[in-house]
């Protein structure tokens, strides 16, 4: 069957053309040919010529050897660098290149070791002369800095693997009706725990919408089937960061120095990298597809003719040790430091035997789907546009005796994969040997140049867009929608914290949503297992802001900016474990103060300003915990805590506020590696909580532990002043300060606090900062202290919402003022009175029925307190009736004077 890439051409250099690895696969195949866009040619014909320079000395290197389909794409790549390259380039050499394109055979003789011997190989392949030719050290440098034969093959490898990534799902799913998997596990993955990978995710996704409506599945509860979402998943990950190199690698310039030509032996090492986590799933896949298919052979009731399709199976196909020791010659090239082609020449042999397991797997399925007489089955014209649902085809008479159906997806692979297949014979118990023809076309059926396989894709595509399974929509876990009358509370929220942080002098800042993954590592301690990464798109590796602290510490050290006082309110993103008032994508309210200030001046008013925050939102009863960074050093360096293990046994102190300190003892000598004599030690320290200033003057009394550690001292005495300050601000009964409190993200320096609501709604802290004096030295190497706080608006909301429905009170959705009540459908005349209210800044809407209880009960269900009616009567007499509705009192207003009544009323002011 044709390519869908058969007679096309592939035109290099053309604007804002990019180079795909399907193009260069097919071409590499001898299905498409290549050509030059006329524009570039132009180009480098009008470029300026090169300076005649010696060529570069020869490299005694071992042959680089190379299949002829890995020679072509080879030479796609290089033209393409040639053509989009700023160097003066000579333009018989990328035409030099489309004429080797264009022979029919000897390019496996081409010598890719070193630039010299590849040009001269190429002069020989077209009987040139290579000294006519004249190629200059840019040439020569251009061949050597674009890796051409590994970016090639790379190209040739990722082509194939990613045809194969909605094919291994379409064949485990025919696998699981063969063998009546149980497919219950699919539900795990994406099902709130907070760790799930979107990969696997998607793959159970995809899986459940291809087996809806099945009725076989269910059954059996293996490993080759429980997998499926991680061995596949897997796969899509190392495929995505392969294919996001090679898009790179073949679209990128290359910058070549004039003076010298140095070998990029770093970038081959980088490709190395790359392909070894997709040999390793490629492997996990092999073993996985492996034992499906033997799964689906151990189905078959008849001992005899299992018994004889194993034979056949075993005799045909790849077994495991074979795939194995594939595996292994990948991994020793690797690590044996062969020329990176050379190991992604392996990988993609290992891809193609994997192919070959695939096929069987699904030839397997197939044939045991085929001679089990309980299964429903349509029968389908192929060559004819039918709906392959899974149903009777129209006028096909079914059997009395009811049978079990496919999955709606399922049937149509199936039917799909039988009406293509090319082999005359079909799939029967009687000619087992048929097994080998189905196994080897379908083989070449998931090659990428198969227009079979297009098919095959499409309309799984389209089964998967369909999802059936979430035919209802839902939200994502851990995400919420708000309604109006909570956008209301909200809204109501966000301005009061907005008037608090200006009323301190603060500016507004806003950040990315996501930032570069390498800005948000090391910051968070354990928690950085919580930040969501990003795909590649585009050769930067990005993730979601967890926090708004970071993302401010970058800006400043970005900016060279060394003083701010800036607030911010947005969304940040963690992977939690959704719970009660606990979201994976939530609004952070941010108070920061960067910059030199005289000790503890921005820790009292970032304090101060937490305290209005908390008071003016009117949640209720809530508490200010407060600790030292340093004391809380000193008390580890006091127990005997080594210093490398401050941060990580912080973060098992920081659990305390959720589970008994027996559970944390346990935690730190089992998991952290204490002795039980110093988490014991730990234990005296961290119960102590109370009143700050009482506190304080235990920890400073004559012969306390902490006077004699020189950090715990600095800590002390700064806490003193905090704590003065506080007091004379009159919110220091706000404070506790607790030994406990340890706050685990790494990047904190000084005094720390959290706050915690103490009322029947259960959601944790809501607020937490503290003083991070090196995190913006950690991007620039300047040190510019700070300090700040975090408001967890979403927790606040949940507070606000509860405390509403307790106190029974209607929530008011918008601020419409004024309800224009047209007695009629004429909406020339609502235009007219509701934009003289607008022009006048009155909040208005307006409604068009005749009926006015309709006109009433909507002011009364949105607290509108005001309408205005206008009927026929009205505007014959010119006089409007202006209805007070928490009255029910209405008064007659002449049509001129009804905005400025309404003004008069809305002020406030009296009408007398």
């Amino acid at each position: 069957m044709a390519s869908p890439w058969a007679n096309s051409t592939v035109t290099v250099g053309g604007k804002g053309s990019s180079l795909s690895p399907s193009a260069v696969y097919a071409v590499s195949h001898g299905v498409s040919s290549v050509s030059i866009d006329p524009a570039a040619l132009a180009k480098l014909s009008q470029s300026k010529r090169p300076s005649p320079t010696g060529r570069i000395q020869d490299d005694p290197s071992t042959p680089l050897s190379l299949t002829a389909e890995e020679s072509r794409a080879a030479l796609v790549v290089l033209l393409n660098k040639l053509v989009l390259s700023d160097a003066a380039v000579r333009p018989g050499l990328p035409s030099l290149i489309v004429d080797t394109l264009n022979l029919a055979s000897g390019l496996e003789r081409l010598d890719f070791c070193s630039a010299p011997r590849f040009w001269d190989s190429m002069a020989m392949l077209n009987a040139r002369n290579l000294d006519e030719i004249q190629v200059g050290r840019e040439e020569f440098g251009i061949f050597v800095t674009s890796c051409a034969a590994s970016v090639g093959v790379c190209a040739i490898l990722d082509c194939c693997a990613s045809a194969l990534v909605k094919v291994v799902d379409a064949v485990a799913a025919l696998s699981c009706e063969a063998a009546r998997a149980d497919v219950s596990a699919l539900d795990l993955f994406g099902s709130g725990d907070g760790f799930s990978m979107k990969d696997e995710t998607d793959v159970a996704s995809d899986m459940k919408t291809l087996l809806f409506g099945s009725k076989l599945v269910g059954q059996d509860d293996s490993s080759p089937f429980s997998e499926i979402p991680t061995v596949n998943g897997s796969f899509r990950e190392a495929l995505r960061l392969f294919h996001g190199r090679t898009r790179v690698e073949l679209n990128s310039s290359v910058k070549v120095k004039k003076s010298i030509v140095i070998a990029n032996h770093g970038k081959e090492k980088a490709f190395i990298a790359s392909v070894l986590p997709l040999a390793m799933s490629i492997q996990s896949l092999c073993e996985s597809s492996f034992g499906r298919a033997k799964s689906s052979i151990n189905i078959i009731s008849d001992s005899s003719l299992r018994s004889r399709v194993s034979e056949v199976f075993e005799k045909a196909c790849s077994n495991l040790d074979d795939l194995r020791d594939q595996f292994h010659s990948v991994t020793e090239k690797a690590a044996s430091g062969s020329n990176s082609a050379h190991v992604l020449h392996s990988v993609y042999d290992f891809l193609v035997k994997f192919r070959n397991v695939l096929a069987w797997e699904a030839v397997l399925a197939l044939f045991s789907l085929e001679i089990d007489d309980s299964i429903e089955r349509a029968q389908v014209d192929s060559s004819k546009d039918n709906k392959l649902n899974g149903d009777l085809v129209k006028g096909e008479k079914s059997d009395k005796k009811k049978k079990k159906n496919l999955g709606k997806g399922t049937s149509i692979i199936r039917q799909l994969l039988k009406g293509s297949a090319l082999c005359s014979s079909e799939l029967s118990a009687e000619n087992i040997s048929v097994l080998v023809d189905w196994a080897s076309d379908l083989s070449k059926y998931f090659d990428p140049m198969d227009a079979r396989l297009d098919n095959l894709l499409t309309r799984v595509k389209e089964i998967v867009e369909a999802n059936e399974v979430r035919r209802l929509p839902k939200n994502p876990k851990g995400t919420r929608d708000f309604g109006k009358e909570q956008m209301a509370i909200r809204e109501r929220a966000f301005s009061i914290i907005t008037g608090v942080f200006k009323m301190h002098g603060a500016v507004a800042l806003d950040t990315p949503v996501f930032e570069l993954r390498e800005t948000l590592m090391g910051k968070y301690g354990e928690d950085s297992k919580l930040i969501y990464d990003l795909a590649d798109q585009g050769g930067e590796l990005c993730s979601l802001r967890y926090d708004l602290t970071v993302p401010f510490a970058r800006y400043l050290a970005m900016n060279n900016i060394n003083a701010l006082k800036r607030y911010q309110i947005a969304k940040v993103y963690r992977r939690d474990k959704p719970s009660n008032g606990r979201y994976r994508e939530f609004y952070q309210c941010d108070f920061d103060i960067a910059g030199q200030y005289e000790t503890m001046e921005p820790d009292f008013e970032v304090i101060k300003v937490l305290t209005e925050l908390l008071d003016q939102l009117d949640i209720g009863s809530y508490e200010i915990k407060l600790n030292h960074r340093k004391l809380l050093d000193g008390m580890l360096e006091i127990c005997g805590v080594s210093s490398e293990k401050f941060r990580t046994v912080c973060s098992s102190i920081d659990k305390l506020d959720k589970q008994p300190f027996e559970q944390i003892k346990k935690e730190l000598v089992e998991e952290k590696g204490l002795s039980t004599e110093i988490a014991d030690k730990i234990g005296t320290f961290v119960k102590r909580r109370g009143p700050p200033l009482e506190i304080l003057s235990e920890l400073k009394e004559e012969g306390s532990q902490f006077l004699e550690n020189t950090g715990s001292v600095v800590a002390l005495n700064e806490l003193e002043i905090l704590f003065k300050a506080l007091e004379k601000a009159n919110c220091l009964n706000r404070v506790v300060f607790d030994l406990s409190l340890a706050r685990g993200l790494d990047y904190y320096t000084g005094v720390i606090y959290e706050a915690v609501f103490k009322g029947a709604t259960q959601v944790g802290s809501i607020a937490a900062g503290g003083r991070y004096d090196n995190l913006v030295g950690m991007f620039s190497g300047k040190q510019v202290p700070a300090v700040g706080v975090s408001l967890g608006i979403e927790r606040v909301f949940t507070i606000m919402e509860q405390l509403e429905k307790d106190r029974n009170q209607v929530i008011r959705a918008n601020e419409t003022q004024v309800l224009v009540a047209i007695l009629s459908k004429d909406l020339t005349l609502a235009a007219e009175i509701a934009s003289e209210l607008w022009n006048a800044k009155i909040k208005a809407e307006f409604g068009l029925t005749k009926r006015v209880m309709n006109h009433i009960t909507r002011a009364k269900e949105s607290g509108i307190p005001w309408m205005v009616l206008v009927g026929e009567s009205e505007i014959s007499s010119g006089i409007y009736k202006l209805k007070n509705i928490e009255a029910n009192q209405e008064e007659e207003i002449p049509k001129e004077r009804i905005v400025e009544e309404l003004c008069i009323r809305l002020s406030g002011r009296s009408t007398k």
